[in-house]
């Protein structure tokens, strides 16, 4: 059954849990700090600071159109 594992290790699988949940509550926080920025960014209307593909950002070093680079 699967309330009998609990029961064999004592109290270490309570441990394990409460260390998971606490794990998991700091990464949920930090995420969420992290879209607040970025909603902030946006409304400011800051550019997009996360790496992202290369083929998705503008070029700047594009030739212009007399042919010189």
């Amino acid at each position: 059954m699967a309330g009998d594992d609990d029961k064999a290790k004592g109290g270490a699988g309570r441990d394990a849990k409460a260390e998971r949940d606490r794990r998991l509550a700091e990464a949920l926080r930090e995420n969420l700090l992290k879209r607040k920025a970025q909603a902030r960014g946006r409304r400011a209307g800051e550019a997009d600071q996360r790496a992202g593909l290369a083929a998705a950002r503008p070029d700047d070093n594009k030739p212009d159109e007399s042919g010189k680079e």
